[in-house]
């Protein structure tokens, strides 16, 4: 649900369904998808749609086989405007064209951002999500200091990040103070770290393949070598790393995604966008670090000399045919 407002005043929802980005290793019939944009629907109309795009996948979602039986599937078998129609039928709602809107970017603010309520909320990077104390950062103390003098809310977000809500001015000071003293404000933090992320993988996920949380901080560190090997230490790419291709840790809609294929072996995508609305591309197959360094080594070489200005390294990759762009995921993914 897209929400749209008019004059500052939210009057309803794009309704986007069928997204989708988990997928099986050597199974064609599996793969990420993004969603089909339905239309605009007013706000009193939310829970009927929502209800009854469920009821439709309820009734129409494949029962034989598990590995297609999400609505992603159901869409691209039965057509998504079939599918639409259903569910207005059943609705008693019908959708007009969807309202203009535009995603520009993804992840969190990090930092102080005022609310519409005078309240001050403090969003703080946490690396994987993991809160915990290590000797340079005792986050897990932190967040327990911050929370015996925080009246507001603490949220976590899609992102694996920690947001203090709901502060009054006259406490931001004191709460900046330990965030920054307990590292949950680290001011080295580069961009590149903060706009890459893992799932948890090994040793808690059983369907994990190959290591994501737990490599990620080296990764970054080679990444971020090799953005200043190259002239461009303060740009970044958008870079997920995930044990297996369940979809966790969002590779499919990553710059560059590592997935897991086995042990120290990831399988390589490349090709999505600043605003996390593009599937990437299978780049390098069950590869080791040596390899994809290598391959990074290079492209990043590239991109740094041959870019367009602004233009960031997923839109590179596909402007230069190194992937091709996934448009149609049924058609393009695999192909």
């Amino acid at each position: 649900f897209v929400a749209i407002a008019d004059n500052g005043k939210l009057v309803g929802f794009n309704v986007l369904v069928g997204g989708g980005l988990a997928m099986t290793h050597g199974d064609t019939a599996t793969y990420p998808r993004k969603a089909d944009d339905f239309g605009f629907i007013t706000l009193e109309d939310t829970l009927k749609i929502a209800e009854h795009v469920v009821s439709v996948q309820r009734d129409w979602g494949n029962r034989s086989n598990r590995k297609n039986a999400k609505t992603k599937y159901t869409l691209d078998r039965v057509g998504a405007d079939v599918f639409k129609a259903e569910v207005e039928k059943r609705a008693g709602v019908t959708f007009a064209p969807s309202r203009p809107y535009e995603f520009t970017h993804r992840g969190d603010r990090i930092g102080w951002v005022e609310g519409i309520d005078a309240k001050h909320h403090l969003t703080l990077f946490i690396q994987s999500g993991r809160i915990w104390d290590t000797s340079d950062k005792p986050l897990k103390t932190g967040c327990r200091k911050i929370a015996e003098i925080h009246q507001g809310d603490m949220r976590m977000t899609a992102n694996q990040n920690l947001i203090i809500a709901g502060v009054p001015a006259d406490q931001k000071a004191a709460i900046e103070e330990i965030a920054r003293s307990h590292g949950l404000i680290d001011d080295n933090d580069s961009a590149q770290r903060k706009n890459s992320m893992a799932c948890v993988s090994l040793p808690t996920c059983p369907l994990a393949m190959a290591e994501a949380e737990r490599y990620l901080p080296s990764l970054i560190e080679k990444t971020e070598a090799l953005l200043a090997k190259h002239g461009i230490p303060d740009d970044s790419i958008i870079m997920r790393v995930v044990g297996c291709p369940n979809g966790c840790g969002r590779a499919m809609l990553a710059e560059a995604g590592l997935v897991g294929k086995g042990p120290g072996k990831y399988n390589v995508y490349l090709g999505g966008n600043l605003e996390g609305t593009r599937v990437p591309k299978l780049y390098l197959e069950n590869v080791g670090e040596e390899v994809y360094l290598d391959a990074f080594d290079k492209l990043i070489g590239q991109w740094a000399n041959e870019r367009n200005d602004g233009e960031c390294f997923g839109d590179f990759v596909i402007r230069k045919g190194i992937v091709a762009e996934v448009k149609v995921s049924v058609t393009d993914f695999h192909a």
